[in-house]
């Protein structure tokens, strides 16, 4: 069987950022810990980091092991043969990339208020093909925090970009915050985090972060509070144009913010071997999509036509194709080609399967 027709193996990573210890915990190295940058790890990533070291032009950038013992960077696997892995679909819809990004966020303290730029604001003022919608998926919260885990997520009712302004040329984040929606979370809840929209992940969070293939990050502080290499090489006037144009300033109450950005399960298929939901999909974007497959005997993985990236959440099962099958079990990171004959699950395992943007339900 060739290698471009059977799953493939990604190997574990940490990157940047406080915390980790989640993560470490989630895939069963002990003792877990925080790392000073540590609190990340990308999954199926052919997408570096923003202003990557130079010692490290790949940072961010997943390794695979191929079936063959092969090990080497995503990007360079799929560069073996384009059109096996990715299928005439997704070139056509999003090239010879993936047009998605997988994390883990392990917050140990929280992640800085901050939006990411819609399609059109990130054309125009970074001349990117790609914004940076996301979502996150709850995996778990921590039992050591000052308070219960929670998110900032969303403007309260009646602000303003002048009342934001105000704020934000004053370096005032605990005002900026309080502009903000406050929500608790809890393991298996699902949220999505539309572009423009002010978001932190508040300390105590692990989630699974699905999202397009972007690294534009744009923070709640003025030009001279914000680190050099955030900044990029860009003037004091043009650094506030692209943050403060990014804010999509349309807030409302907590309990409509709720049903704006909470996202709900729709089962898609389901019979006594389990059932298959869109946690995030066409009702929230059509950027990218991913299903909660959650198996008790076995069933077929549905062929979409484009390639996927896959978590085991929890439980041990095997993967089956036409000539092979593998083992899995909590926390296995897995990179789908698109065309896997004869592709099913058996055992008893929830997975997360990630998908780009193209893939219909």
């Amino acid at each position: 069987m060739s290698i471009f027709h059977q799953p493939w193996e990604l190997v574990p990573n940490h990157i940047r950022g406080k915390g980790g210890r989640e993560i470490d915990k989630f895939r069963g190295v002990y003792p877990p810990v925080d790392y000073d940058a540590g609190s990340e790890a990308w999954i199926g990533s052919v997408t570096h980091v923003q202003n990557a070291p130079a010692d490290k032009p790949y940072y961010g950038c997943s390794e695979v092991t191929l079936p063959d013992g092969r090990r080497m960077y995503l990007f360079e696997a799929i560069a073996l043969n384009p059109e096996e892995v990715l299928g005439k679909k997704h070139i056509e819809k999003n090239g010879t990339g993936l047009g998605m990004l997988i994390k883990y966020l392990d917050a140990q303290t929280q992640y800085g208020l901050q939006c990411h730029p819609t399609r059109p604001w990130a054309k125009k003022m970074w001349n990117s093909d790609y914004g940076k919608e996301e979502s996150w998926y709850v995996i778990s919260t921590r039992d050591d925090t000052a308070e219960p885990a929670y998110i900032l997520l969303g403007f309260k009712e009646g602000v303003t970009r002048e009342e934001w302004e105000k704020y934000y040329y004053a370096d005032d984040l605990k005002a900026l915050e309080n502009l903000c929606h406050k929500i608790p979370v809890k393991a298996g809840e699902a949220y999505f985090v539309g572009g423009g929209c002010p978001h932190a992940l508040g300390e105590g969070c692990f989630v699974i972060e699905v999202q397009e293939p972007s690294d534009i990050t744009l923070g709640a502080h003025p030009y001279n509070a914000t680190p050099a290499a955030w900044r990029g090489d860009v003037s004091e006037e043009r650094f506030n144009e692209r943050l403060l144009g990014a804010y999509v300033y349309d807030g409302c109450s907590y309990e409509e913010n709720l049903k704006r950005w909470r996202a709900p399960r729709k089962v898609i298929r389901q019979g006594d071997w389990g059932s298959e939901s869109i946690v995030i999909g066409p009702a929230q974007t059509k950027y990218f999509s991913f299903t909660e497959l959650d198996v008790n005997s076995e069933t077929e993985i549905r062929h979409t036509g484009f390639p996927q990236v896959a978590i085991v959440l929890d439980g041990e099962g095997e993967l089956t194709w036409e000539g092979g099958s593998m083992k899995i079990s909590k926390a296995k990171e897995l990179f789908f080609p698109t065309d896997i004959p004869n592709f099913r699950v058996k055992g008893k395992v929830r997975l997360i399967l990630c998908n780009p943007e193209g893939v219909e339900f």
